[in-house]
């Protein structure tokens, strides 16, 4: 039996696979766009829950409290009951200063010596401790610019000699315009010598840097 071929069943045979592959080519694409709107997506579900995640943590560094300052007394062998700050670091006055009057800065050397007694950033006043009157606790613009915590008037300084709680090196030493006392609970200058048991000096590392004394 003869086959006939007809022209045209060619022609249809190329359109048919034609059709095909057009729409092959259209399912990939369709294919292809679900997936990057389903990457899209999940990108940026991503991003949101990081960013939602980070907001809380950044609100609650913001709102963390500062630290304070806090004074208190405490007994320095050789000088009696006095006041320390919020480490129990002896704290003194300088005479040259009564009334809030600041002398010693930093221009001089004397704040590298003497620290500063100063607020931190955001405090308002310090804290009155054990032994400590509040109605004489109060602030003056210190040498560095920032407020210093004065008790009774007198601007407040930690000495640099001071290695630790409870020492009191820096009594009656005289540089920088005055001479360096602790004081008592009534916000009065100590002016006694320390005791031999109490760590006492009566010279300073930095003599010649400040002034003489003035004694009380």
């Amino acid at each position: 039996m003869a086959i006939t071929i007809r022209p045209h069943s060619a022609s249809s045979a190329r359109l048919l696979l034609g059709i095909g592959l057009i729409s092959a080519a259209a399912v990939t694409v369709a294919a292809c766009g679900s997936s990057g709107g389903t990457s899209s997506g999940s990108s940026g579900s991503a991003a949101g829950g990081a960013s939602s995640a980070s907001s809380p943590s950044a609100a609650s560094n913001a709102g963390t409290s500062t630290s304070s300052v806090t004074i208190s007394a405490k007994s320095v062998s050789g000088l009696g009951t006095v006041l320390v700050n919020q480490d129990g670091r002896t704290l003194y006055m300088l005479t040259s200063e009564k009334g809030g009057k600041i002398t010693c800065t930093a221009s001089g050397g004397c704040l590298h010596e003497w620290p500063e007694t100063d607020l931190p950033s955001g405090a308002t006043a310090a804290k009155a401790g054990s032994g400590v009157q509040s109605s004489l606790l109060g602030t003056v613009k210190g040498g560095d610019g920032k407020m210093e915590v004065t008790y009774n008037g007198w601007p407040l300084y930690t000495y640099i000699g001071d290695s630790a709680a409870g020492q009191g090196n820096g009594q009656g030493i005289s540089n920088f315009g005055g001479t360096w006392y602790v004081l008592n609970t009534a916000g009065n200058p100590v002016t006694m010598k320390a005791g031999s048991g109490g760590s006492g000096g009566s010279s300073s590392p930095s003599s010649g840097s400040g002034g003489g004394g003035y004694g009380y």
